[in-house]
Parts: C-alpha cells; sequence; structure tokens
C-alpha cells in the first residue's frame, strides 16, 4: 500500500499522514465520503464533529481551497490556515447555521483567550482538503485555534458579505497547523471512543493543550524561483479574473500603476503610502512607497519602489524590466512588481540569486488578493475596478 494513498477499505485502521490522500469509495453515494470510516463523523457539510455541540471529543474542518466568494487558504510557509465558517449565504444570524459550526468556532476562540474552561475544552482540529478527485481528501494537518504570529483580534473576524441584495456575516478564522507529521491511530480511536485526549496525544499537541506554546508546521519552499506555470492561474475563472484586469486598462496600461498600487496594499497592509510618479522616458510609471514596521513611537518606516507592467497573459515580465525595478533600489529598500503575467525564468532565476529584495506578484497572486478581500470572480472584479479607478 502506498503510504501517501490510503484506499477506502484501510481507512478504518489508518493513521493521519500530513499531505497524504485518503481515498473515498467509488460506489456513487454519500456514503463514499471517508472522513466517516476516518474519523467516525458525518458525510456531509465543511465543518463536521463528534460528540456534542457543549462538548465535542474532535472537529474536522474540511475545505475544496477553491471557493472564490470563501477563499480558505494554507500558507504552507507558515503553517498558517484561513477557514471561513458555514453562514455563507443570506437568511440566518451568524450563530444559527445548521451545523452550528460558526457557534463552535466563537467557543473555540473565547475559550482560547481565557474563557472558562479554556485550552482542555478545545478538541483536535483535524483539516482536510479535496483533491478533485470524487470524495478522496487530502489531510492538511492538526490545527489549533490562534498561533504565535497571530494577534488576538484578527484570529476571528465577523465579515459582512452581500448576496441575492441581502447582507450577512460569517466568521473569519486563523488557525495553526501543528508540527505534527503523522497522527497515531490509537489517539484516534481515543477520540472517538471519548478516552482521555492526552494520554497518547502528539507532544505537540499536549504542548499547546497545557502551556500555549504552539508549534507551527512550517515547509520552506525548495524551489528558488517559481515557475512560469506556478505564476499564472490555470482555472478559466481565475484567467477570466486576470483577463478583466487587463481589459480594463488596455486602453490606458499607464493607469494599471493605481491599481497595482491598491493590490500591494492589500498583499502587506502595513504599507502606509504609496505615491504614483509621472511618467517615465521609457514609457513606464514608477511609485514608491513606504511600509511602517513596529508600532506606536517605536515603528521605522521603509521605504520601497514599485514597478506595474499589466501585460497579457502569454507576455512575460523578463531581465529588462526586472533590471530597471533593480536600479531604482537604494540601500535598504525593498521593490515590488505587479504584473497581470509571469515573470520569466532568467529575470526570475537573477534576482533570487543575486537576493535582491523584490516582492513579485504574478497573475496567480492577483488572484488570491482579490479573492481574499471578497472579489471572487470576473464580474466582482470588473465591478472593484469601475468603482475604484
Amino acid at each position: 500500500m502506498d503510504g501517501r494513498i490510503i484506499p477506502f477499505e484501510a481507512l478504518a485502521r489508518s493513521a493521519l499522514i500530513v499531505d497524504a490522500i485518503y481515498q473515498g469509495d467509488r460506489k456513487g453515494s454519500a456514503a463514499d465520503d471517508p472522513l466517516p470510516r476516518l474519523l467516525a463523523v458525518s458525510n456531509q457539510g465543511g465543518f463536521r464533529y463528534r460528540g456534542s455541540l457543549d462538548d465535542p471529543t474532535l472537529v474536522v474542518l474540511k475545505t475544496s481551497l477553491d471557493d472564490p466568494d470563501w477563499p480558505d487558504a494554507l500558507d504552507r510557509e507558515t503553517g498558517t490556515f484561513i477557514y471561513f465558517g458555514d453562514n455563507k449565504k443570506p437568511g440566518r444570524g451568524l450563530h444559527e447555521t445548521r451545523r452550528f459550526g460558526n457557534e463552535l468556532l466563537r467557543r473555540f476562540f473565547e475559550r482560547l483567550h481565557g474563557g472558562d474552561p479554556g485550552r482542555r475544552s478545545v478538541p483536535p482540529i483535524f483539516v482536510f482538503s479535496g483533491t478533485g478527485e470524487q470524495r478522496d481528501v487530502r489531510f492538511l494537518g492538526l490545527a489549533v485555534p490562534g498561533g504565535p504570529d497571530i494577534e488576538n483580534f484578527d484570529d476571528l473576524v465577523a465579515v459582512w458579505r452581500s448576496s441575492e441584495g441581502l447582507r450577512f456575516q460569517n466568521y473569519r478564522t486563523r488557525f495553526t497547523i501543528l508540527d505534527v507529521a503523522e497522527v497515531q491511530r490509537s489517539w484516534i480511536d481515543d477520540l472517538v471512543q471519548g478516552r482521555d485526549p492526552l494520554e497518547r496525544a502528539p507532544s505537540a499537541w499536549t504542548n499547546w493543550v497545557v502551556s500555549g506554546r504552539c508549534r507551527p508546521l512550517k515547509a520552506v519552499r525548495s524551489i528558488e524561483h517559481r515557475k512560469r506555470d506556478e505564476q499564472l492561474p490555470a482555472a478559466s475563472g481565475d484567467l477570466a479574473m486576470v483577463s478583466a484586469i487587463h481589459d480594463f486598462f488596455r486602453a490606458r496600461p499607464h493607469d494599471f500603476e493605481r491599481c497595482a498600487a491598491s493590490l500591494a496594499r492589500m498583499l502587506i497592509p502595513d504599507i502606509v503610502d504609496v505615491d504614483v510618479t509621472r511618467p517615465s522616458r521609457d514609457g513606464g510609471r514608477d511609485a514608491i512607497g513606504k511600509m511602517k514596521i513596529g508600532r506606536g513611537h517605536s515603528a521605522v518606516l521603509v521605504d520601497f519602489a514599485l514597478e506595474a507592467k499589466c501585460y497579457g497573459i502569454g507576455n512575460s515580465v523578463g531581465v529588462r524590466e526586472m533590471s530597471r525595478l533593480i536600479s531604482r533600489l537604494r540601500h535598504r529598500q525593498f521593490g515590488i512588481l505587479v504584473t497581470t503575467s509571469f515573470v520569466d525564468s532568467q529575470a526570475y532565476r537573477e534576482i533570487k540569486e543575486d537576493q535582491h529584495p523584490i516582492v513579485v506578484v504574478s497573475a496567480i497572486d492577483i488572484v488570491d488578493i482579490l479573492r481574499s478581500h471578497g472579489h471572487g470572480d470576473a464580474d466582482a472584479v470588473r465591478r472593484w475596478l469601475i468603482t475604484e479607478f
């Protein structure tokens, strides 16, 4: 048996291995879902738990990672998992969802921040994503609410959305995937049977429950520079979002500079100022800005230069354009390149090998940024562009 692909017949005795795929059955019904056999939870919904609402013994968060309106996301480099609650349509209050997912989220974060009875009453949370292959799921990791680098006012936030002419709220939450490569079957069985959750728990989980110390599972990128396919979206809907931007500025590409500045602000909230400058001799337009590091009187401002390239999806940013940005960087400055296309391999390799401090925001990054701010499809992007630019 391949350790990374667990067949349906083996689920009841299987451990949970990070990034392993757990296959569903192939009979064509809801009973194909692998999670009931794997963790004894229900076969429906993104939020599932075992036990009672007041005392769940384990929780499963299942995400597709491709919902444009509710963009769940896992940052593998930091171990941070962003998950949106289950009030995804208008008509109910924030905590009145059918499966009480948002109510459980509220309780988890309340207990995390000192409410009675504290972390010991927060159950283990197992995160899965769909694979796109029938009902198969991938195990993303064992999660806890909050994290060492997540501020307590930003780990559970009620965000507003509008649909069908009605406004409603849903939770955006931030979890941390713990440094647990494999969850043993013996601990899973203890949780399912309601036995002591600490007796055979992974050490990272026990340390968090007892002391609050959170050790994230961090996966540093091994690829020095992103290839073309890693910078461009593959799905037709994502490509349409980028095309909407390119088409909007096709007749006035210089005006894309302000759009690029807005995207940079969305990506880096600590940017406090961006000034778009005059057109330069080569026809481009620059922007300069400042990012704040620290808080209050101890904060410092770091200068950066921004370059924007509104190119068609097949037209890459090459060495010449990248050299232009590099030449503008002074000591202790960094650069931001925003493009609706991608950076070619030679240019990307050079900035990595020479360690130039440049943030590359390519087409796929633009899609992620816009989705995380509620602009989840091409029509929403067009409305944003018309309103802002």
